[in-house]
């Protein structure tokens, strides 16, 4: 190591022992009551605290961030997560630190030292919230050679408790940061011999399989190995999306199309579906993508009408909403944003909206609306 970067990383040090982050307060174990909202304003409040400090100190705002991930999980132990919104945050918040860690120029006794401590957050989360972590620690390695450390030391653990299987139903928490250590540092025979001894084809472990293969130029047998993953309690989207990958990689975007586009990016709305596709199809015409994903939900013609008016499709979106319901509101919004522009098409999308009305499609009562009708 040079004396300028050890006399950086030295400095780094001291400043480190002087910072006081406010988010340290903040996560306490239990820190938090049932409701996930205070908890998820304090996430955010704490990544852009992290986030502003990384630009000017990377070795500090890593420092920073492997202790917002260790106080993370025993602060929200209480918070009620079935909604499923804390998760996601923590997720998010996972996804947006860990380049800072991985980034940071640490010496590897710094970077061992921050490993330990993830790892043991990791080992005690109970919930579990930072279980994303573990896919992420080839990168957090930073290092072929201490991936390999990595590996070595939890590769045994994982064969037996796979080894165990099915007359005892054993887990071990650091399976994925096996194998994720073990493709970061490039050891992918023995990454996909150690995914044989797998008892069960399950996508968590098997998508390292297709990591190695597509590292090894393997893209072939990598599109076989995801697609033998399938089954009934598999995430068909993310296997869709891998496979999508390989072949857009191999410049066979038309296969892609074909096999996997809808899959792939099926969003929260038909219309982030459609913008997804186009996004990633260019040479797509939005019309032909727009058919083949009405074709793909018969009887529900009416949901792409916004794709169809966003892509400018203004004829095709008016015949969609006639050929199945359109929320009101909707189509009321159509009127009212294109009465200047798209004035035509402005009337039809009012006359449309009288007519899902007419047909009792916009039955919503609220409250405040009962209270007007008694007043």
């Amino acid at each position: 190591m040079s004396g300028t970067t050890q006399s950086h990383q030295q400095t780094m040090s001291k400043t480190s022992s002087k910072q006081v982050w406010t988010f340290a307060s903040r996560f306490r174990r239990g820190a938090f009551g049932w409701r996930s909202d205070p908890a998820i304003t304090r996430i955010k409040e704490a990544l852009t605290e992290i986030k502003a400090v990384s630009r000017k100190e990377p070795m500090l705002a890593a420092e920073g961030t492997v202790l917002f991930l260790i106080k993370l999980s025993p602060s929200l132990e209480n918070i009620d997560s079935s909604s499923g919104a804390i998760g996601t945050a923590v997720n998010r918040a996972i996804d947006g630190l860990v380049p800072i860690i991985a980034k940071a120029p640490a010496d590897q006794a710094t970077r061992r030292k921050w490993l330990e401590q993830l790892y043991q957050a990791h080992a005690d989360d109970q919930i579990p919230y930072i279980e994303s972590l573990g896919d992420y620690w080839g990168g957090l390695c930073a290092s072929a050679d201490l991936a390999g450390e990595w590996a070595d030391r939890l590769i045994e653990t994982v064969k037996e408790v796979w080894g165990r299987y099915p007359t005892e139903h054993g887990f071990f928490h650091a399976t994925p940061m096996c194998l994720s250590a073990l493709l970061a540092a490039g050891r992918y025979e023995q990454l996909l011999a150690l995914l044989d001894l797998c008892p069960y084809p399950s996508w968590t472990y098997r998508q390292w399989g297709v990591k190695a293969l597509v590292a090894m130029g393997q893209k072939t047998e990598a599109l076989h190995y995801a697609e033998a993953t399938q089954g009934r309690n598999e995430p068909l989207g993310h296997i869709a999306e891998a496979c999508e990958a390989i072949l857009l990689s191999s410049g066979l975007a038309d296969e892609a199309y074909q096999r996997y586009a809808l899959a792939a990016n099926r969003a929260g709305t038909y219309l982030a579906t459609f913008r997804a596709i186009c996004r990633k199809y260019p040479h797509k015409h939005p019309a032909d993508v727009l058919n083949d994903l009405v074709a793909s939900t018969p009887g529900e013609e009416g949901k792409w009408f916004a794709a169809a008016k966003d892509a400018k499709l203004y004829d095709l979106a008016l015949k969609l909403a006639q050929r199945s319901p359109v929320d009101h509101r909707t189509l009321i919004r159509g009127a009212q944003d294109f009465a200047q522009t798209e004035p035509q098409f402005a009337l039809n999308c009012g006359l449309l909206a009288l007519y899902w009305i007419c047909a009792g499609r916009a039955y919503a009562v609220s409250y405040t609306h009962l209270r007007a009708h008694e007043t």
